[in-house]
């Protein structure tokens, strides 16, 4: 499959939720179904690194799929507000560039 840019998944997303009258959920029902697919997120990541081994009868989620649906969500959270999303990423790399550039022990580049 191709390489997309957030554009294009703004795009994609759009396109999918503008074929249902419902639309958007409002920005709190979105952030309650955020905080959901994080904790299904710590579940699954529990479930592989921490100490708490998954029960037999539980179903086999992916750390993937619970990450490709946190950006749908945030990308429909984003639509909905209006963000677009490559804008918001590059004004945070800029924070982190500028504001934490010395902040890490960078690699050796030689």
């Amino acid at each position: 499959m191709k390489e997309k840019s957030l554009s294009q998944m703004q795009r994609e997303v759009d396109e999918y939720i503008s074929q249902f009258k419902e639309g958007y959920f409002s920005p709190l029902s979105m952030l309650a179904r955020m905080s959901e697919e994080v904790g299904e997120l710590a579940r699954e990541v529990n479930h592989r690194f921490g100490e708490k081994p998954k029960k037999p009868e539980e179903a086999d989620n992916s750390i993937e799929l619970e990450l490709g649906d946190i950006l749908f969500i945030t990308i429909c959270f984003a639509n909905s507000l209006g963000i677009d999303l490559t804008e918001a990423h590059n004004k945070v790399m800029h924070k982190f560039n500028t504001r934490d550039a010395d902040r890490w022990t960078k690699k050796n580049t030689d």
